[in-house]
């Protein structure tokens, strides 16, 4: 083993499962070693399989491997086949196969996974939405430059960012950001001649995330309109839980949200003002829709990643009684492939 201190605490632990692995929590098995003259350690009653070893310096001595706001290892780590990634681990590449009372020697080298700066990655994305309005089948398609940053308290990824502020491996408080696409342009559809376009803006706000046992993460969340385009701000609270398909890490994720009246009317309503012959005004008011979603990352490389967040909204009556709707459903998503540094 190398890249050790001359003394400490050395932590190994044995994964027979992926997901578990994905997360580094609940191993197989679990050793510690006072570091001494040693770089040799062995780890007894090894479960027979598809096994993958993860090693951390415990540097403070506090019994478990310390991780930054986004979960991400802050102590010095290392995994069997000398795998580096560059996002969340895959078991595939990390694991080996172990026979019945048999052994294997493996030469691991420990690093600190984002360095001294963070890891940055840069590729191309997309933006999509489907357009649920009557006579549409313009859907929104925007591409954008995918930036990805992975930090001690900064997450960016493509259109969406957090700031840890408070909080500890379970229970986190960060400040949020996200793009907000505009939602049509007037010349979509007749019956959306008139109304204008819809802006795209930039939201802000808070979220809250929990990460509770089996691997489920709650999270709630809050963010308004900084650039006052529109004006008001929308709420969510969602479940999800990650799991992890060779390369693939899928997470399903359930949610309920809740849209402000001005963020509703600008998406759904039509104003008085612009009401016409055969187009009555509408008002959304604040309403609720519920969303189901997967997010997905497979690897490619250690640095190649292709990263997917893709979702389907269920509109309420309160918006599908709108003159200017049709479909009760959106389907919206992100796309992007990446390369890390």
């Amino acid at each position: 083993m190398s890249g050790l201190p001359d003394e400490g605490t050395v932590v190994l632990q044995v994964y027979d499962d992926a997901d578990a692995f994905g997360d580094f929590r609940n191993p197989a098995r679990e050793v510690r070693y006072p570091i001494q003259d040693a770089r040799t350690f062995l780890i007894p009653d090894t479960p027979a399989g598809e096994v993958a070893v993860l090693v951390y310096l415990d540097e403070n001595k506090n019994g478990a491997l310390d991780r930054n706001f986004i979960g991400i290892p802050r102590e010095p780590v290392g995994l069997s086949n000398n795998y580096q990634p560059k996002g969340p681990p895959t078991f595939r590449q990390a694991s080996f196969a172990l026979q019945e009372a048999g052994t294997a020697n493996l030469d691991i080298e420990l690093y600190r996974v984002l360095g001294e700066f963070g890891q940055w990655g840069l590729g191309l994305g997309v933006i999509g939405r489907s357009s649920p309005y009557v006579g549409s089948d313009a859907n929104v398609i925007q591409p954008i430059p995918a930036i990805t940053y992975f930090g001690e308290r900064l997450q960016w990824i493509g259109p969406e960012l957090r700031f840890g502020i408070l909080g500890s491996d379970d229970l986190r408080l960060a400040l949020t950001a996200s793009y907000r696409v505009g939602a049509y342009e007037e010349k979509d559809s007749p019956v959306l001649a008139g109304l204008g376009d819809r802006d795209s803006t930039l939201m802000a706000g808070f979220g809250l995330i929990y990460e509770w046992a089996y691997g489920l993460e709650f999270n709630l969340g809050y963010e308004h309109d900084v650039l006052d385009r529109i004006g008001g701000g929308a709420a969510s609270a969602s479940v999800s839980r990650g799991f992890q398909i060779g390369n693939l890490r899928l997470t399903p994720e359930l949610g309920i949200n809740w849209i402000s009246a001005d963020l509703a009317n600008h998406d759904f309503g039509v104003a008085t003002g612009a009401s016409r012959a055969g187009l009555n005004g509408y008002d959304v008011g604040n309403t609720f829709t519920t969303e189901v979603g997967v997010r997905a990352f497979y690897e490619i490389t250690e640095s190649w990643r292709v990263v997917l967040n893709l979702g389907v909204e269920e509109l309420g009556d309160d918006i599908t009684d709108s003159p200017i709707v049709a479909d009760d459903r959106v389907l919206k998503g992100f796309g992007a492939v990446t390369y890390a540094f």
